[in-house]
């Protein structure tokens, strides 16, 4: 996708973010997340508008966030108690998060944000060095579902109102592993055009660029309601920890 970079998914999508997310319930991560800080605080890697680190400031949770898009994080300060989370300004993948944190996690498959397998390792590695000795880091992410490409190219409907209609169109790249969807919505107000670019990767392939960095697969759910993880599973949630 010509022209995508870091900044394009922030600039596209800070506006509109809650309101196309809005089914998304942050509740089950919120509780989850809450449950494993135990009263210690906690780093959202591309913390975004605040989906989930708002709820967690509002659970009594410490939390701290790192995020590259200012349309993003000014969405965040803009909603009440947003302007108070610390927040660092840059590249997951290798910022300085301001210190060692016992829980560091990275939800909603912004992970694949990372658009090589070089970055992602690098990430791995930077978690790594301010995770403290006992911490946990924290992935989810969605399974790669590669049978709903044809010749390289899917269309989808994802959702239909009265006065409007959202299609997906993607295209899949194996060789890289990278996937460039633009997601337009079509109504009375016109054509919005929402692009993303993402470099996925196997569960498998992230608990190797987790041994890469001095950590291990601890455990991995279908979910954050701690499901088991099984061959269908669409999604996973990883926590890693040192060995």
């Amino acid at each position: 996708m010509k022209g995508y970079d870091e900044r394009s998914y922030g600039a596209f999508w800070a506006a509109d973010y809650d309101q196309v997310h809005g089914e998304l319930d942050p509740a089950g991560a919120v509780e989850t997340l809450a449950e494993l800080a135990a009263g210690r605080p906690v780093l959202e890697l591309a913390i975004g508008t605040g989906r989930i680190a708002l709820p967690l400031k509002e659970r009594g949770v410490e939390i701290h966030g790192v995020d590259i898009s200012e349309p993003m994080l000014a969405e965040l300060r803009g909603k009440p108690g947003g302007a108070e989370i610390p927040v660092t300004v840059g590249n997951f993948a290798e910022a300085d998060y301001g210190g060692e944190f016992p829980l560091i996690f990275l939800a909603f498959n912004t992970l694949f944000a990372l658009l090589s397998q070089e970055e992602q390792v690098r990430m791995f590695a930077n978690v790594a060095r301010q995770l403290t000795p006992d911490g946990l880091f924290i992935v989810e992410a969605f399974v790669p579902d590669l049978s709903r490409y044809a010749r390289g190219q899917s269309v989808s409907v994802t959702k239909i109102e009265l006065d409007s209609v959202q299609l997906d169109f993607g295209r899949h790249d194996p060789v890289n592993q990278i996937v460039d969807v633009q997601v337009a919505t079509f109504g009375e107000r016109g054509t919005t055009l929402r692009p993303i670019r993402l470099r996925y990767a196997w569960p498998a392939e992230l608990d190797l660029m987790a041994r890469l960095a001095g950590l291990r697969l601890r455990e991995r759910w279908g979910g954050w309601a701690r499901e088991e993880f099984q061959a269908d599973s669409r999604q996973h949630v990883s926590l890693y920890g040192r060995p």
